[in-house]
């Protein structure tokens, strides 16, 4: 599977070139006669948040007899504040092995009218992902934008050419800035034909003439950027595109009008690289020596795979290996692999234990991303993998296929993420089993809100000068422990300290860290940290008689509110669970005056509820709140903005302590 970070490059390479003119797009010091239409274009008002506004964004892709695909593409954006500047870039993607971008050149018109003319010079070649060892994928850039300010127009022509793996294209309308012309069309050698299907809008209809597809958008808005929202690719319209001769024998294989036949296709990359030889077969038994049963071989091979180092080596990448894993016996001696090989060596040591498993497209980064309704591999950009276990072994991430039985979920390249979890940002998502003719399209588990739990028990004491001192005690399962897994270890200790302190004085203004304990219980998905601390003046003494303080002493380390009176987009709410136990010992000759009312919010989205007591001179606070994966759409968004609002109301308000 094309790694993670490469389709976000592919997608960049879409959003933020779109679009061209197949005219004379190079005139030197003289900007091409599209970017001067764009230029003379009288814009509306824009709100001060809007940095810049897309002029024209416009693409032709032209496919050859010979298979060559050649795409022009012009951009033209102008600068409305400071902060705008940093769109004045031009960034073209090209494959070494299959590719090329035959021109780029770009021009910055300022607001006297000048001209700078950005030529060959100003080119840099580079890598598109340093952080690869070897990649192909390489990007030619422009950069303009310490040379542009407010008022100014950038623009650029690339011309590029490639040999596609596959007859279908994306095209994204916009990204999030407002954008007057938007505009794609794909020109056909005689006898091929194109369909379009499109998403987030009304259908668009092509303009159509012999074999050349336009399709145009105009005016479109800007998009605001919400907490708790979709992402551009779930807002701005778009177009899947498929393009075929009319003689489908024709296309080979790069044709896809099911998923079956997406599964068939790349059943051929993955299938003959799971090689079992003698190292993986021992590799297998020795790591599952001491296991027991179905789950916990499962659980052994997926604890070996998923530590192996992620090292991609992209090579070939138009030919097809992209989605082609290394064969599984050289990734277990190299000790290394990306996404798809990681996937390939577990089936490969699962294989030789006589266990099935098959190795899962996905998209990682957006459980809305994929739809169902267009067949094509360019919609993922990560590998899983599904297990096919027996009636004996279950966990909150088994599906069930019609074809393949009981299946279990797991993602072996992500390093926090345990066996019987699943990221959540997967969660939910539609995926591709890829099983030849049983493969095809599924939908991935959502985990219940209690399998994502965050437990937290304080035991404090309050003195009647108002300081407190306490520890915290946590518990977190699932995709809670997956988050604090990851701030451990991928913060230096001096930072996971200062995050912890942060944490603290958030709440209660002054705390100090005195010391903290945390306890990873990856192998069951847990994690647990153990916190002293103390706080100077958290009560405030008030007439040496009354002692006012807030039970709630921390929150969430990734909590959340929404405070904004509009929205202009759904809200996505995620599937969780935090409970907390606060027992404050109170201060010698005081007692409880006033305490907040309980609370009990119910929603159909999510709970929440808080409970005081007093019992043997303590106060017993208590807070919960579950949500479940929701989409909340615009029209009830005051009830989602209520229900936080309420939520932050009560964890405000102060207990009220009184001298006797």
């Amino acid at each position: 599977m094309i790694k993670k970070n490469r389709l976000s490059q592919i997608m960049v390479l879409t959003v933020v070139f779109m679009f061209s003119f197949a005219g004379n797009a190079f005139g030197g010091d003289t900007p091409p006669s599209w970017m001067k239409q764009a230029a003379a274009v009288s814009l509306p008002g824009y709100d001060k948040e809007v940095s810049a506004v897309v002029l024209h964004n416009e693409q032709i892709v032209s496919l050859n007899n010979d298979g060559m695909q050649v795409t022009t593409q012009n951009y033209a954006v102008k600068i409305l504040t400071r902060e705008g500047r940093r769109n004045a870039v031009a960034r073209a993607f090209y494959l070494v092995s299959s590719g090329k971008i035959r021109e780029i050149e770009g021009w910055l018109i300022r607001q006297d009218g000048t001209v700078k003319n950005y030529d060959k010079k100003s080119i840099l070649d580079i890598i598109s992902d340093p952080d690869d060892i070897y990649n192909e994928y390489r990007m030619k850039v422009i950069d303009g934008s310490s040379d542009a300010d407010a008022g100014m127009i950038f623009g650029y022509t690339v011309v590029s050419e490639d040999r596609p793996l596959y007859y279908q294209e994306r095209w994204l309308s916009q990204h999030d800035l407002p954008t007057i012309v938007s505009r794609y069309t794909l020109n056909l050698p005689a006898g091929w034909k194109a369909l379009g299907v499109t998403f987030n809008s009304a259908p668009i209809t092509p303009q159509v003439s012999g074999t050349s597809y336009t399709w145009e958008l105009r005016n479109l808005p800007f998009i605001k950027s919400e907490p708790m929202g979709p992402s551009v690719l779930n807002i701005a319209p778009w177009v899947a595109i498929t393009y075929s001769p009319e003689n489908a024998a024709q296309s080979g294989s790069k044709v896809f009008t099911n998923w079956a036949e997406v599964s068939r296709w790349t059943n051929t990359l993955y299938e003959p690289q799971v090689i079992v030889d003698d190292a993986v077969a021992a590799k297998a038994q020795e790591l599952t020596a001491n296991s027991k049963t179905e789950l916990e071989k499962i659980r052994a091979i997926a604890s070996f795979v998923q530590n192996l180092q992620y090292i991609s080596i992209d090579i070939n990448v138009g030919a097809g290996n992209g989605y082609r894993p290394r064969p599984s016996n050289l990734v277990l001696s190299r000790g290394y692999g990306d996404c798809k090989d990681k996937a390939n060596l577990m089936r490969a040591l699962l294989k030789s234990l006589k266990i099935e498993a098959y190795p899962i497209a996905i998209f990682s980064g957006d459980p809305t991303f994929v739809r169902e309704e267009w067949a094509s591999p360019a919609q993922f950009n990560h590998c899983i993998i599904a297990v096919k276990i027996s009636d004996s072994t279950d966990a909150p991430t088994v599906i069930k296929h019609a074809a393949l039985g009981r299946l279990l979920i797991f993602d072996a390249t992500d390093p926090y993420t345990t066996l019987g979890d699943l990221p959540e940002n997967q969660q939910g998502s539609f995926a591709m089993i890829i099983a030849g003719e049983n493969g095809g399209l599924v939908k991935m588990p959502v985990l219940p809100a209690e399998a994502n739990l965050l437990d937290r028990k304080i035991e404090a004491s309050l003195t009647a000068e108002g300081t407190i001192n306490g520890t915290i005690s946590e518990k977190s399962t699932g995709q809670s422990s997956k988050n604090e897994r990851a701030l451990l270890r991928s913060l230096s200790a001096a930072d996971y300290n200062k995050m912890l302190e942060i944490w603290l004085t958030r709440g209660a203004t002054g705390a100090k860290l005195v010391k903290f304990t945390p306890n990873d219980r990856k192998e069951i998905s847990g994690f647990d940290l153990d916190v002293e601390f103390s706080a100077p003046r958290y009560g405030q003494l008030m007439q040496n008689r009354l002692l006012v303080f807030k039970p709630v002493i921390v929150g969430r380390r990734n909590a959340l509110s929404l405070t904004e009176t509009k929205r202009d987009h759904p809200v996505l709410i995620d599937s969780e669970s935090v409970k907390e136990t606060a027992v404050f010992s109170l201060p010698t000759g005081f007692v409880v005056d006033e305490m907040p009312d309980a609370v009990n919010l119910e929603t159909p989205f999510g709970k929440y509820t808080t409970t005081y007591e007093i019992k043997d001179e303590k106060l017993i606070f208590t807070r919960s709140l579950t949500t479940n994966r929701t989409t909340v759409p615009v029209d009830k968004y005051n009830s989602v903005r209520d229900f936080y609002s309420k939520m932050r109301e009560a964890e405000q308000s102060p207990v009220v302590l009184m001298r006797k």
